[in-house]
């Protein structure tokens, strides 16, 4: 019920973003969801891509550091609140949220939102007993 996440390291200069997509879009990769954190020296591009393995591939052939990790895809209610009652179930259960970001395409009227959290199966199994759809990699890749 994971969802696959590529993490490449860009340095902060220009065009070295504009890098990452070109490798992705010659290899006919398409980035579903993507964030971006960055400090003054580098970032840190997050992504869900249709076909991670070859894009961990083609960018590390083109010179880039990356890496994997697995990541919660989960539907929100798309209205004011919905997020929260997300984040309380987690709250009260205890379980740090590391990062979170939200999803490009939507299936429903929900809000798709991807987590990495410090106790991913314990997170799933609290998520699951409350009711809350799991997302997984395969419904993702099917989207349009």
């Amino acid at each position: 019920m994971l969802v696959q996440q590529v993490s490449v390291f860009v340095e902060n200069k220009k065009g070295r973003l504009a890098g990452v997509t070109d490798v992705l879009a010659k290899n006919n990769i398409d980035i579903c969801a993507i964030s971006i954190a960055d400090t003054t020296n580098f970032g840190i591009l997050r992504m869900i891509a249709d076909k991670p393995e070859l894009a961990t591939e083609k960018l590390k052939e083109a010179g880039y550091t990356v890496s994997t990790t697995q990541v919660i895809a989960i539907e929100v209610a798309d209205r004011p609140g919905g997020l929260n009652e997300i984040l309380m179930i987690l709250r009260d259960n205890d379980i740090s949220i590391e990062y979170l970001y939200s999803f490009v395409r939507r299936p429903t009227e929900n809000a798709l939102i991807l987590f990495r959290v410090e106790e991913t199966e314990r997170a799933l199994e609290v998520l699951k007993q409350s009711g809350v759809k799991i997302v997984c990699q395969d419904e993702i890749y099917s989207l349009q």
